[in-house]
């Protein structure tokens, strides 16, 4: 029975991190343009940032569900970066040679964190998930036995490291198809988040 927690961990992971976000759109353009190799890295760290993001929605389930709705700013900034983002990579030039000198050699490792933790709409993702858990008598608290804890977040670490890994997988049978696929990628990409974007701000005006 308390293996259960292992696996609902995994299956509400990989629920949450199936739609395409910061962290997916990193390791598809990071497998394309580099390698699988480079992009595990960042599913390595943005595991560990999907942890974290978890273990504080079950900490403070509530409060954080209220401050995001009382303050409407951030909900509007958030939509601000989504369309400013996209349309940057929508009318991006591409250039086939960069100098290597004013190639920035950032950690992937440190994007990996960075984009899977500021990431509020998984935060409330998770809230909402504890409180559907939680209603189907499947109990979980921070006072949960440490046995069920270590088990459901090891779940979430797995599934969001299984999900990223199959976009990585993805990304390469595109690469190997696709002509030019970094200039494709960037558009795409580009208007994807342009459309979340957009959705967003339709979801705040009602």
């Amino acid at each position: 029975m308390i293996i259960l927690y292992f696996l609902i961990g995994i299956l509400v992971s990989v629920i949450g991190a199936l739609p395409l976000g910061a962290s997916n759109i990193a390791v598809i353009n990071t497998t394309i343009k580099q390698n699988a190799k480079q992009a595990f890295k960042i599913a390595i760290a943005a595991g560990i940032a999907e942890v974290i993001l978890s273990y504080y929605a079950l900490h403070c389930n509530m409060v954080v569900r209220d401050f995001f709705d009382q303050n409407m700013w951030i909900q509007i900034l958030i939509v601000g970066i989504l369309m400013s983002v996209g349309s940057f990579l929508l009318f991006k030039k591409n250039k086939e040679k960069t100098s290597k000198k004013k190639k920035l050699n950032t950690s992937k490792y440190a994007t990996g964190f960075l984009l899977g933790i500021l990431n509020p709409p998984v935060l409330i993702y998770w809230i909402v998930a504890f409180g559907i858990i939680n209603n189907n008598n499947l109990m979980l608290t921070l006072g949960s036995p440490l046995l069920v804890l270590f088990l459901f977040f090891a779940g979430v670490y797995i599934g969001k490291l299984i999900t990223l890994y199959l976009y990585s997988r993805f990304s390469i049978s595109i690469k190997n198809k696709v002509q030019n696929i970094t200039a494709v990628i960037n558009k795409a990409t580009g208007i994807l988040l342009i459309l979340i974007g957009i959705a967003q701000a339709i979801k705040l005006s009602f």
